[in-house]
């Protein structure tokens, strides 16, 4: 059985599986998704706990033995793996699907692991657990459900605030959760219940947004051009190398090229992104959409631009390398 993160509180409200397998890389939303099973299973009377981390060298004869040994106390247990690889080898593999064929009533298991790709979540020891247990998708949160997010956030608190605002709080914490959820609680600290207006928050929180390189591309190939231009300020402060900015952006549109030069031939977008492995239904959608707004022939002089910013950025010819990169990249939000 395999649920989203959100669905997790509505399913524990119901049961409590035996198994649960945590499986995402948003650590706030791995962390939290964790708690609520944990906190599930101890209103369950499962007291007893025991933390086992398989990190190299990390010896598997201790989870079976987790599982086999009997409380000394005859409570009932909770036992939790946590894999930061997501590679457990194979002894691991035969370690885990063992003790998945004996899973006791007594205990609650919970695995964590980071996102794993197609062929580890097609691998027998995942597929193993995803048949014993729930499996909770732990998935990040897009850009354009940020301000919703946080309003939910706000809510849990008794506070709200108008669109204007959460669209604020998203800028200031843009790809970073745990900060986001920090900001939150602050709020929460500082203010009463209630309405919460612009300027105090304004005040209270700091400017904590994480500016990934490539949460770049969303903006660039979603036309957001503000948020494009303060993504780029942000990179340039925190010392980020220029040609791995360049890179990304150069990836983008070379992207943009095959699947123009693809549709050309009559060739469908899907077929276009298996072919040349372009993954991530977020990311195809944009690439779409920009393909309509932007023809091959711009596509072009925007990969003679890229090639003009890679030999400033070597210093092979003269120029500002970021607002050479800030000028291509709106060329292609344009």
């Amino acid at each position: 059985m395999q649920i989203r993160s959100g669905e997790l509180e509505s399913h524990l409200a119901r049961a409590l599986a035996p198994l649960y397998v945590v499986h995402g890389d948003e650590p706030l939303l791995a962390l939290e998704a964790a708690d609520a099973v944990r906190a599930r299973a101890r209103a369950a009377g499962h007291t007893e706990r025991t933390v086992l981390t398989a990190e190299r060298g990390f010896d598997w004869s201790a989870l079976a033995a987790a599982g086999a040994s009997l409380s000394l106390f005859g409570d009932r247990r909770i036992v939790e793996l946590r894999l930061p690889s997501g590679k457990p080898g194979t002894d691991g593999a035969n370690a885990i699907a063992a003790y998945v064929a004996s899973l006791s009533s007594d205990t609650v298991t919970i695995v964590s692991l980071p996102r794993l790709d197609r062929a580890g979540q097609n691998s027998a020891w995942f597929t193993a657990l995803a048949e014993a247990g729930v499996v909770i998708n732990v998935f990040p949160i897009e850009r354009a459900q940020l301000p919703a997010w946080i309003a939910s956030r706000l809510a849990r608190q008794q506070q709200k605030t108008d669109a204007e605002t959460l669209a604020f709080l998203a800028d200031c914490v843009e790809g970073n959760l745990l900060a986001a959820h920090q900001e939150i609680r602050k709020l929460g600290l500082l203010f009463p219940p209630g309405a919460l207006a612009f300027d105090a928050v304004r005040e209270a929180v700091l400017d904590v947004a994480r500016y990934e390189v490539y949460g770049l591309t969303e903006a660039m190939l979603g036309a957001d051009r503000p948020r494009l231009a303060r993504m780029l300020a942000g990179l340039e402060a925190e010392g980020e190398a220029p040609p791995r900015v360049l890179w990304v952006i150069a990836e983008e549109i070379r992207a943009l090229a095959r699947l123009q030069s693809g549709v050309a031939t009559g060739a469908s977008a899907q077929d276009i992104f298996r072919q040349h492995r372009i993954w991530g239904e977020p990311r195809q959608r944009l690439l779409v959409r920009a393909a309509k707004r932007f023809d091959a022939k711009e596509t072009r002089a925007a990969l003679a631009h890229a090639a003009r910013v890679d030999r400033m950025a070597k210093g092979l010819a003269r120029g500002d390398v970021w607002d050479e990169l800030l000028q291509l990249a709106l060329r292609v939000a344009a």
